[in-house]
């Protein structure tokens, strides 16, 4: 299902087919486009070796993370990340998956991902999927811009949820290959019941969070922009502060990890007004080259 908004902006909620996204997944996908197959074709479910189902589902989850354009086509985040002498094509380096839920969130694909991360938690720290439903729906009623299906928003929520936080079983289970991909990032918690399940996403150190991550986000957040403005960093939409959850304390002792890596990198105050500012701008790819090479 996809809403589509006044001025072309569109709220998808479905594409998945109910499936999260699994580990090898963005792999597969990979490796059939970079093969000049295509996900339309009926030897993609035996190329895949998934479900029919599953194959809709991998082509959406790699649009949803910026790794494949609309037309099927490749992006450079996927050859860099995916390809066999890739800088991480198996996924096996935390700060990747960290890479992964930035992009998610910010190419805003799958909504309820951006919507929650930089919107929803700056009202509700801690939250159940009936508070969120109850958001989309006062969102629909002020902008008037969508409606609200509530069997789909919640379908997808739990595809969300499966994502981040791993069921009882998978926890028991060693082997479990269902799990979603990023429930070793702990970003979202489940905190009890009350009715029902309730989840929080607390700003906190985020110390496994690789500070080269944090850069490269910071970078592609700034663009052109030869300073960065701290506040920005903990405050604007899609940058590290809404998408990681990193609090102050957290966000300044990797900010000063960086200062002694990056000679050319100056952080400044002055009147309260907390800046990065570089003699010579690194450029965001090659700190993803040097953090992967190193």
């Amino acid at each position: 299902m996809e809403i589509a908004e006044k001025k072309a902006l569109k709220y998808t909620f479905s594409g998945h087919d109910t499936f999260q996204c699994r580990h090898f997944w963005l792999k597969k996908g990979y490796d059939l486009i970079n093969a000049g197959k295509s996900f339309s074709k009926e030897d993609s479910v035996v190329e895949l070796g998934v479900g029919k189902n599953m194959v809709s589902a991998i082509r959406y989850w790699m649009k949803a993370f910026d790794l494949m354009t609309n037309d099927d086509k490749l992006t450079p985040l996927a050859h860099y990340l995916l390809s066999d002498d890739g800088w991480d094509p198996y996924l096996e380096d935390e700060g990747s998956l960290w890479l992964l839920h930035y992009h998610l969130v910010k190419k805003g694909l799958a909504s309820a991902y951006s919507m929650i991360f930089n919107e929803f938690r700056r009202e509700k720290i801690e939250f159940s999927k009936s508070n969120f439903i109850a958001y989309l729906k006062r969102k629909a009623e002020s902008t008037e811009a969508f409606q609200v299906n509530e069997k789909t928003v919640t379908d997808d929520f739990g595809v969300l949820i499966k994502m981040y936080i791993r069921s009882d079983v998978q926890n028991k289970d060693k082997e479990d290959t269902l799990s979603g991909l990023f429930t070793e990032l702990d970003i979202i918690k489940s905190v009890g019941k009350r009715g029902e399940e309730i989840f929080a996403i607390d700003n906190t150190e985020k110390k496994d969070l690789p500070e080269e991550i944090l850069l490269y986000v910071m970078l592609d957040q700034a663009g052109r922009d030869a300073v960065i403005n701290i506040s920005a960093i903990e405050q604007e939409a899609n940058n590290a502060g809404a998408v990681f959850a990193i609090n102050r304390s957290g966000l300044t002792a990797k900010i000063e990890k960086l200062l002694k890596k990056y000679k050319d990198m100056v952080y400044t105050d002055h009147a309260g007004i907390r800046e990065i500012q570089f003699k010579e701008k690194p450029d965001a790819i090659t700190v993803l080259r040097n953090y992967y090479a190193n």
